[in-house]
């Protein structure tokens, strides 16, 4: 597969269409409510995605730059600790926002599931497209 079919950045930008598409769509069919925690659940998603990409690319770039011999077991080893605790710590703070987000009564449970789903949704899809097109220029 070519790197512009499945490019990170083009799966971040179709994120954020469709989580438009979503929103839209949630505020024509239920109402204001659910809409804006589809919002506030694709926002949480799509950004915590980001910072994800970010950090993977951080660590992909300090393992390439490390120098040889001890100096790069002990980068990689402060490398991935840095990373799994910048994981962690992101997954404890999405579950305090969530956990605030619902005990205040605020969004819409439903709709913040599937506004948290936008990521996935959109990995699909790309992922759909990409092996269509992969498909159809094979029988070519």
């Amino acid at each position: 597969m070519s790197d512009e079919l499945l490019s990170l950045r083009k799966i971040q930008v179709w994120g954020w269409v469709c989580l438009v598409v979503l929103c839209v769509g949630a505020w024509l069919c239920w109402s204001w409510q659910v809409a804006w925690s589809v919002a506030v659940g694709g926002v949480i998603s799509i950004v915590s995605f980001m910072l994800t990409h970010q950090d993977v690319a951080r660590f992909m770039k300090s393992l390439d730059s490390s120098e040889e011999g001890q100096g790069e077991k002990k980068a990689l080893k402060v490398g991935k600790s840095r990373y799994i605790i910048k994981f962690w710590l992101r997954l404890a703070i999405i579950g305090l926002v969530l956990l605030m987000l619902i005990k205040s009564g605020k969004v819409n449970i439903f709709g913040l599931l599937v506004g948290l789903s936008t990521v996935v949704f959109t990995i699909t899809l790309t992922t759909v497209g990409a092996v269509g097109r992969y498909i159809i220029s094979s029988r070519r």
